[in-house]
């Protein structure tokens, strides 16, 4: 009978000179193309102008790698200068470990990335965070329906509305963004007797943990199952901003529980009752009720129309 996995799996795919290409960013950019895929598939199905998806394309993936990125140097990246590993850290990174005073707090936390704003630029290091991503896919859906979409009003779009569609690809994505966080042995959870604990052996466990790159992926794929059986079965794309409730309540309630048994990613996170991810789950938590009341209180949006071509081929038999 099997006791634990021991996972040894090279991140890199590919090696090239001192680098190469790494299951993460291959992963990420095969579940940005599905989604892009979905959205085709959607958008053909409700007869919508033919170049939507593409400017969709191109705000979505500046919005979620813009915000993923911005969200993990802001949330994740803070580090006490009072401790001593911490201090020498910030001495390594060339920052300065003198406590700020504001408005008469003294405050021993300092960030890297505001003393030296260009290592934002160095994504190829690592840190993406889910929640300031979907930050950004939210500031890039109001910005592309302002600018774009709502030129059209017999539509009847929305940011809701684009999300409600968008969240339905996006499964495909986070599922495969999972697996790159599997294959790079990180985000793994604490100890367990489970059969099926691994040891990450590259990260230097010797103790079978909780993978929980595996449970966050099989609640996407419980949320990619949910939301494509209402929108093509139950039609719930007529109800704005259903879709996206129960999307992120899907989402953000198994990753709330789920950080419980998850190990702290940040050293700040330790002996606090909550820890970021859970924090930052809750607005969306609240967000995905509002959205479904909301969905239920409103009148429902006209049935997809059909296309004149089909129309009048109807006419002609």
């Amino acid at each position: 009978m099997l006791d634990f996995i021991t996972w040894n799996v090279d991140p890199i795919l590919i090696h090239i000179g001192d680098g190469g290409i790494r299951w993460y960013g291959l992963l990420w950019a095969i579940g940005i193309y599905l989604c892009y895929l979905m959205q085709v598939k959607i958008y053909k199905h409700e007869h919508c102008p033919a170049d939507w998806v593409d400017k969709l394309f191109i705000w979505m993936v500046l919005g979620v790698i813009i915000g993923a990125r911005l969200g993990h140097c802001w949330f994740y990246e803070w580090h006490d200068v009072t401790n001593p590993a911490l201090a020498r850290y910030c001495q390594m990174m060339n920052i300065s470990t003198d406590p700020v005073q504001i408005f008469g707090w003294t405050i021993n936390y300092r960030n890297p990335y505001i003393e030296h704003p260009l290592m934002l630029l160095k994504i190829w290091e690592g840190g993406l965070a889910s929640h300031g991503g979907a930050i950004g896919l939210m500031i890039a859906a109001i910005l592309l329906n302002k600018k774009e979409f709502s030129k059209y009003p017999q539509y009847q779009t929305s940011w809701i509305w684009i999300l409600d569609r968008l969240c339905i690809g996006v499964c495909f994505t986070a599922t495969l963004i999972r697996l790159g966080n599997l294959m790079n042995s990180e985000i793994y959870g604490g100890p367990t007797d489970m059969p099926w604990g691994f040891i990450f052996v590259r990260d230097g466990q010797t103790v079978p943990c909780h993978p929980t790159q595996i449970y966050e992926m099989l609640y996407c794929i419980v949320a990619m199952a949910v939301t494509q059986v209402m929108y093509w079965k139950f039609k719930a794309y007529r109800r704005e901003g259903l879709l996206l409730g129960v999307f992120f309540e899907i989402v953000f309630v198994t990753r709330f529980g789920l950080e419980f048994i998850k190990n702290d990613q940040e050293a700040f996170e330790a002996n606090q009752l909550l820890n970021m991810g859970q924090w930052l789950s809750i607005p969306f938590i609240l967000l995905g009720l509002y959205l479904i009341i909301r969905a239920y209180r409103r009148p429902l949006l006209p049935e997809v129309a059909q296309a004149p071509d089909e129309k009048t081929d109807k006419k002609k038999k």
